[in-house]
């Protein structure tokens, strides 16, 4: 039996848009892919479900200090239904609970997806991640237990019908973060009085990040190793909706080592900080009406 051959870590700094695959988690989809960059250091910016696909941005290295600004990120799915049949989870997992005979038309849905847009109300599902006494809902669903939950304010932008056949409804959602789409099609079956539940959900935009041009765990591991750093968006991905601010000279020497520099006339909020079109960190306004560095970045020659 030949040794087994101890893996090397390095200083991996960029943002991977990853095509996730069905079935898989989002931390199983993340440590694949560390391993596939050999990254030291790599993190998510909120979990994607099993059973969706689609777009999971993959923070490696100093990247990682602002995967959390993507956790407020708007999302957009394309999400398929299937009308008549309702589950106990919402989703295809499920077990079936009730059936019903559809006689839905296309005017039906005209008049009930926008019922649905604006500032709603969703109640987190059973199986969800959510925890009650510090033990996640789906545990006790599994149990067969069900407990009362308070319904959250949810954000739902835009909903666009894509295809109509049928019992299979398939929809475009832009929403919120917290937004969960199988309770979304829970109710918009109700709403349409047949039931539904949802059979699959690929998210195809997180923030300004869009799946156009991700790539699959499969596609990375087709290149070699040496060449997969070309897959890897800069560390600022993440920040381009920020406002810029470019420091030279003294002032770049200063915000590096921590200290505040003058601040811009009209900027405010986050703003991301380069020197030489090289990224140095993320400031925000603070004492003196001067730009603070909150987060500063190190990355590898």
């Amino acid at each position: 039996m030949e040794p087994r051959v101890k893996k090397t870590w390095k200083q991996v700094d960029g943002v991977l848009l990853l095509d996730k695959a069905q079935g898989m988690s989002s931390n199983d989809a993340l440590q694949k892919a560390r391993r596939l960059f050999s990254a030291a250091k790599g993190g998510h910016t909120g979990t994607l479900d099993p059973l969706a696909t689609g777009l999971l941005p993959l923070c490696f290295g100093e990247a990682t200090k602002f995967s959390a600004d993507l956790l407020d990120a708007d999302k957009t799915y394309e999400a398929e239904l299937q009308l008549g049949v309702s589950t106990d989870s919402g989703d295809a997992e499920g077990v079936v609970t009730a059936t019903a005979e559809v006689n839905v038309t296309f005017a039906d849905i005209a008049r009930v997806l926008p019922q649905f847009t604006g500032d709603i109300l969703q109640v987190p599902p059973m199986h969800s991640a959510l925890k009650r006494d510090g033990r996640p809902l789906y545990e006790l669903a599994r149990q067969g237990i069900t407990i009362d939950r308070e319904a959250r304010p949810v954000t739902i932008h835009a909903i666009e019908l894509l295809e109509f056949a049928g019992t299979c409804l398939r929809l475009s959602v832009s929403c919120s973060k917290g937004t969960y789409i199988r309770v979304l099609a829970q109710d918009i079956g109700a709403a349409l009085g047949c039931g539904a539940h949802l059979t699959a959900l690929r998210r195809t935009r997180v923030g300004d990040l869009v799946l156009d041009g991700a790539m699959t765990l499969a596609q990375i591991d087709s290149i070699e190793e040496g060449a997969r750093v070309a897959c890897l968006r800069p560390v600022d991905a993440l920040l381009q909706s920020l406002p810029r601010v470019d420091l030279s000279g003294e002032a770049e020497q200063r915000f590096s080592h921590g200290n505040p520099v003058d601040l811009p006339d009209g900027l405010s909020g986050k703003i991301r900080v380069y020197a030489e079109d090289r990224l140095i960190g993320v400031g925000e306004p603070g004492p003196g009406q001067r730009l603070w560095p909150k987060r500063l970045v190190q990355l590898a020659p």
